[in-house]
């Protein structure tokens, strides 16, 4: 019969968790720095954009020099997030310590020749590469290396975006499709809030979005089912599109 109250197993989990927070600072300010880093080389890469508006038709010549220096420079990188993802799930040959300056150096090429590209999957790859070197570096026992991830992504989508909490839950629950990893909890949102921290620190500027509630200070009843469909469509996009992706893929 399995005891109600076992002190052992709980101290071996206390330990664990005090391990994991500790392994994951160093993953945050990481991140952070990366994070601001890419922040103020966007910046940069905008303004000579739109001081040059030639550079418009060399989008083209972008596309060719960021193929050439994947199929030449980054072998396994050129997975992106599918990798770091897949190292999660399935830890193994571990995440290319030249993913983070490829992703960083082919995302500023985009902007700077007018193309669209996100941030987040910059930022999340970044702190991927930065935190699998971290654990190869310091020899950091191949088992911490789902959690170092987890932490990396959480660190990486945080500190880009001013939100540590949402970049702990994107690491807990969309890394595993909708079911939260309750036990990576204090881990990933420490790291997320050292990455944000330190990213802060750097003097690195979010962009700032205004939310105002329509009707005053007053909860918009038909605005708020309004955003429930919404969002429940969003849903079903985001579903549709992801299982068209992989019957593609085997077609």
């Amino acid at each position: 019969m399995r005891e109600f109250f076992n002190p052992r197993e709980h101290l071996e989990n206390l330990g664990d968790l005090l391990l994991w927070t500790l392994l994951v600072v160093p993953v945050g300010i990481l991140a952070g720095s990366a994070s601001a880093l890419f922040l103020w080389s966007l910046e940069q890469m905008a303004i000579l954009r739109w001081e040059n508006g030639w550079l418009l038709f060399l989008l083209p010549l972008g596309g060719v020099i960021i193929h050439v220096l994947y199929k030449s420079w980054g072998k396994s990188s050129e997975a992106g997030n599918n990798l770091i993802l897949e190292q999660i799930h399935m830890p193994g040959g571990g995440v290319p310590a030249r993913m983070g300056p490829l992703v960083f150096i082919t995302t500023l090429i985009t902007h700077l020749f007018g193309g669209s590209a996100g941030r987040e999957g910059t930022a999340v790859q970044m702190a991927g590469s930065l935190a699998d070197a971290y654990r190869r570096l310091f020899r950091i026992d191949a088992r911490h290396q789902r959690m170092l991830l987890m932490a990396g992504v959480a660190a990486g989508f945080g500190s880009v975006f001013g939100t540590p909490l949402t970049g702990a839950i994107f690491a807990m629950e969309v890394l595993y499709i909708g079911r939260m990893q309750y036990e990576a909890l204090i881990p990933v949102l420490v790291a997320s809030v050292v990455g944000d921290f330190v990213c802060s620190v750097w003097g690195a500027h979010h962009t700032a979005y205004h939310i105002d509630i329509a009707g005053g200070h007053h909860l918009d009843l038909r605005l708020f089912v309004l955003c429930v469909l919404a969002a429940i469509c969003f849903g079903l996009a985001s579903r549709l599109f992801s299982s068209l992706v992989h019957r593609l893929q085997k077609l």
